[in-house]
């Protein structure tokens, strides 16, 4: 029988904590078997992603980003995940579309954090105040219970919401003055064009980028690539997808070979010491929708 798992009753029994070690473990199986199919018209894009590991199942999640959306006061993303078995392909749930995106999502870059950030972090800067800064404001605050969090967002509304939805978030007006004092600086925007610079990075800093998941997107500029220890957490969903990488690699200001590790080699992710900069670049991919969506259900049916 399929199971319909909603977005408020789907959350009540998860931890982002356990999350991340629900990840990790994920990437200690076999190497999932992946295919992306991304389409566009304009400003408009589809996302089917599809990912089958052994012993976990199969799963597909469409996902619609319509940036217009907006404007008109209608969600901006859309879509839906099925979860298939491993053994026999039936469909074992379906879940809501925002539950997944949102712990996969936020959990995703709390791995890397949890690994590479300093544990002594205790100024965290938010870099867009949409649906996904909301999340990382829930998902650091559980792994640094301690950091304060400052948000900086295009708009002044935009941070004004985020505000009254965390009164003890604050709101930064200069984004080179707020990563310049940051100890993690988590950027989930829209930008097609670097907003983040290299020269204002600190030693020390770890650097979390989410929000460019195009090949004409980017976060962070060459210089910043080049000053700090890069992982991600897929090679294969975001180094020759997502124009964070792929841009300066084709232009030759950054080099593949220089990816430290993706999360099949989780036990490189590790600070060497307390004064570099690391930098994580989060693409997503289904297989960690994957992984997301079998441990909501077993939270689920727990």
């Amino acid at each position: 029988m399929t199971v319909m798992i909603p977005f408020e009753d789907g959350q009540k029994n998860l931890d982002w904590l356990a999350l991340t070690d629900a990840l990790a473990a994920g990437h200690d199986g076999p190497r999932a078997d992946v295919a992306d199919v991304f389409l566009y018209e304009g400003d408009n894009t589809l996302l089917n992603r599809s990912a089958w590991i052994a012993g976990l199942g199969l799963a597909v999640k469409c996902a619609t980003i319509f940036p217009g959306n907006k404007d008109a006061g209608k969600p901006v993303i859309g879509g839906a995940v099925n979860l298939f078995s491993g053994q026999d392909g039936a469909l074992e749930a379906i879940l809501d579309f925002a539950l997944v995106t949102k712990w996969k999502t936020a959990g995703d870059s709390l791995l890397a954090a949890r690994r590479l950030a300093r544990p002594d972090s205790n100024h965290i800067l938010i870099v867009g105040a949409g649906t996904v800064g909301h999340s990382l404001r829930e998902a650091y605050g559980t792994a640094f219970p301690q950091a304060q969090f400052t948000v900086w967002n295009r708009s002044p509304e935009g941070a004004e919401a985020m505000q009254e939805a965390f009164p003890d978030v604050a709101i930064a007006n200069d984004l080179e003055t707020a990563v310049r004092s940051a100890d993690i600086i988590t950027s989930a925007t829209m930008s097609t064009a670097p907003i983040i610079k290299g020269a204002w990075l600190q030693p020390g800093q770890h650097v979390d980028l989410i929000g460019a998941y195009r090949p004409d997107m980017r976060e962070v500029d060459d210089d910043a690539l080049n000053r700090a220890r890069v992982f991600v957490d897929s090679r294969e969903t975001t180094i020759g997808h997502i124009g964070e990488l792929k841009i300066p690699i084709a232009a030759g200001a950054f080099d593949a070979g220089d990816v430290v590790a993706d999360y099949y080699q989780l036990d490189r992710f590790q600070r060497h010491n307390p004064d570099e900069i690391t930098l994580f670049k989060n693409g997503g991919g289904a297989h960690l929708d994957l992984m997301t969506s079998r441990y909501v259900l077993e939270a689920w049916s727990a």
